[in-house]
């Protein structure tokens, strides 16, 4: 019988957390469900129950799902799991979640002890002990901690949302301080300037937020007074995404810096050593600050710029100096290269690299005015990234996984000598399944390309029950990994173990949008050229049909958030090559998504639908603009959440009432928790995961095989 965590009690619980989330309400011509985005509107939610409470019905006397959800709960909870660390000094710090600490543990053990394997850690905060204290649905968010100091502000979501408490915690007495600092619930920048002092961007009421619902402005709060008596050091323009503060260290100095968010990707960035100072540095708007080496502002161009005779190309490393102001060259990458992530050390920068997808890491020391890189020794022909790296050591904690190999980490001291320390069992039965990099060609001619992952013997049969993931956006790269604690369902060990042991092939598509090329293959799809993302994605569900992998009846698309907004297109614009498609928390309506929660955030990657030439390029793609009752459209999976404050699930309910008024049956999940992840806890990424599969098991006719 299923196991329901989406059970009635919690998909059509009547008391609904407080949400200020409801968009302006506009009478548009032609849409009759503008009542969906009344996020706790009556008539809404009674409409959300139904809807759950049919996709419970039909879901319940499915063989699948309780099979699905024990296989994930396993895996994502299992104890044999490699602690995520960050670096503080001689300690390492990490988050863990398991059946007994649901909410999780903020623990720390010494560095020196975790390198040995050990496991034995103390306990800082106990998030379900504070949930039971306080009756809150309390999650955790992260802490930050000022610099040689035992103080921290700690983060807490209530059921998941982007907006959070921050809280003053003293990590040895391990209590939050009375009357320390407090910044109210509201979506919050917060960073340590020093013990005493924050640069604070929050809702300080009228007028002290963007269009986005983002902090405008950025106050500096000296312990012992009011937030909201704090000066004002930095104002945005209310149009901005946004405006923000960050403290970068290293060689015993702090450099703070704040950001104007221009748009999502154009920004300026003031280097503000004490209140009265504030120097804008002479940066191209669409670039990353990644932190600062001996005086030197580390910069990741996102766009060609000429600076001092040179010109640094997209996606290119260089150093600002924080005295003269003049630039240098860091690292170029080469011919299908992208840089990811830079580790500041002490004495050198790590670089976390892909090339043609697959990862590497690069260690860069300045030796006699000049940059000297040595690729690191470590495997090959899978996803390598930087896990932990310390500014007070050139210590590395990197890790290497594939989709059929599980993550083992590894420690890199100062001398490059790589030591392995945890390795994770294998999850699933890998014996004979293949993982292959493939290319197809898009409407352009360009080659994109993608990972098939199935049996060696079912791939060689062909027509096999097929789930293709794709994304493209946000400089995001779809990389082939192992396992997440995130618990998405394109992972190794959760598609390997309930889909591809079983006979089920799955695709990850790098398509444009994402990084995967650095910066350029990102910057094809933006705002008017977004239709070539949809076209690469569609080039590989056409090869993978061509090359007799599966067949337009067995092949399924899988997305979440922009992703979302990909499974509407691909509902849309190729009902004729997708069976059924699983949708999650997704854009949709995009004549109206600048207008509801975070998306005016967003018009610097798709444009902005009061703009008519913006407009003309939206509707042609625009999901919820372009479905039609006379069109026979694969089977629909829509979930979303009620306290997702970052994209709407007015854009799921709209779609799903359209769909409802055609006649046309569909599933839909909207949990009452969890926030943009749609879950709050691993038992209800279990459950929902479980769905998602048994979904597809049933549409595209998965079956046991021996």
């Amino acid at each position: 019988m299923l196991t329901l965590l989406f059970t009635l009690s919690a998909l059509a619980q009547t008391d609904v957390p407080e949400f200020d989330g409801d968009p302006p309400m506009m009478e548009e011509p032609g849409d009759p469900f503008l009542w969906l985005e009344e996020v706790q509107g009556e008539r809404a939610l009674d409409q959300v129950r139904a809807w759950n409470a049919a996709t419970v019905e039909r879901f319940v006397d499915d063989p699948w799902v309780e099979t699905f959800e024990s296989e994930a709960m396993a895996i994502l909870t299992s104890d044999a799991r490699i602690p995520s660390v960050s670096i503080r000094g001689k300690m390492a710090y990490n988050f863990w979640q398991d059946p007994d600490h649901v909410r999780g543990l903020w623990r720390r053990q010494p560095l020196k002890s975790f390198l040995k394997g050990s496991d034995d850690w103390d306990v800082i905060l106990d998030v379900d002990a504070l949930d039971a204290e306080e009756g809150q649905n309390w999650l955790w968010h992260g802490a930050s901690c000022a610099s040689d100091s035992d103080r921290c502000m700690v983060d807490l979501s209530r059921g998941g949302t982007d907006a959070s408490e921050i809280r003053e915690f003293n990590r040895e007495t391990r209590t939050f301080i009375d009357g320390g600092f407090h910044v109210p619930e509201a979506k919050s920048d917060v960073t340590w300037v020093d013990e005493n002092t924050l640069l604070v961007g929050t809702d300080r009421g009228e007028g002290t937020l963007t269009d986005s619902g983002y902090a405008r402005t950025i106050v500096r709060w000296e312990r012992g007074t009011e937030l909201a008596d704090a000066p004002v050091v930095f104002e945005a323009e209310t149009t901005d995404v946004s405006a923000g503060a960050f403290v970068a260290h290293h060689g015993g100095e702090s450099y703070p810096f704040i950001t104007r968010g221009i748009t999502f990707y154009e920004s300026e960035v003031y280097y503000a050593p004490n209140s009265d100072t504030l120097t804008k540095l002479p940066l191209p708007p669409q670039s990353w600050i990644m932190g600062v080496f001996n005086g030197d502002v580390l910069v990741l161009n996102r766009q060609e710029w000429t600076a001092d005779g040179q010109t640094y190309p997209s996606g290119a490393l260089f150093a600002l100096n924080l005295e003269t102001l003049t630039t240098s060259a860091v690292l170029t990458p080469g011919v299908g290269e992208s840089i990811e992530s830079v580790a500041i050390g002490k004495k050198s920068l790590g670089i976390q690299m892909l090339s043609d997808v697959v990862g590497q890491v690069r260690r860069l020391r300045y030796k006699k005015g000049e940059w000297v890189s040595t690729t690191l020794d470590l495997p090959d022909n899978g996803v390598v990234s930087i896990e932990a790296d310390s500014e007070s050591s050139d210590d590395l904690l990197v890790s290497f996984e594939s989709m059929t190999v599980p993550t083992t980490l590894y420690h890199i001291n100062k001398k490059d000598r790589v030591a392995p320390i945890q390795s994770l069992p294998a999850a699933y039965n890998a014996d004979g399944i293949t993982v292959e990099q493939r290319f197809a060609t898009s409407s352009d001619g360009t080659q994109v390309p993608y990972f098939v992952m199935g049996r060696t013997d079912v791939l060689d049969a062909g027509s096999a029950p097929t789930l293709q993931y794709g994304y493209g956006g946000f400089l995001a790269a779809i990389l082939p990994t192992y396992f997440s604690e995130s618990a998405r369902p394109q992972h190794g060990a959760l598609a390997g173990k309930i889909w591809v042991e079983r006979g089920g092939v799955l695709v990850l598509s790098n398509i444009r949008g994402g990084s995967e090329y650095g910066p350029e293959w990102h910057s094809a799809a933006l705002t008017h050229n977004r239709q070539i993302a949809y076209d690469d994605f569609f080039a590989i569900g056409d090869a993978l049909v061509a090359d007799g992998v599966t067949t337009p009846e067995q092949l399924g698309a899988i997305g979440r958030s922009n992703g979302g907004l990909l499974m509407g297109v691909a509902m849309t614009q190729r009902p004729d090559l997708y069976a059924a498609i699983d949708c999650g928390v997704p854009l949709l309506d995009m004549q109206r998504y600048h207008l509801l929660l975070a998306g005016a955030s967003w018009m610097g990657e798709y444009g902005n639908p009061d703009v008519p030439e913006d407009w003309a390029v939206l509707q042609t793609y625009s999901p919820y603009q372009n479905v039609s009752p006379d069109v026979a459209y694969p089977s629909m999976l829509f979930y979303t959440s009620t306290l997702d404050d970052r994209v709407h699930p007015g854009h799921a309910r709209k779609m799903a009432a359209t769909l409802e008024s055609y006649g046309l049956q569909f599933e839909y999940m909207e949990n009452i928790e969890g926030g943009h992840g749609g879950v709050a806890n691993q038992q209800q990424s279990a459950h929902r995961l479980a769905m998602e599969f048994a979904f597809f098991a049933r549409e595209l006719g998965l079956r046991p095989t021996e």
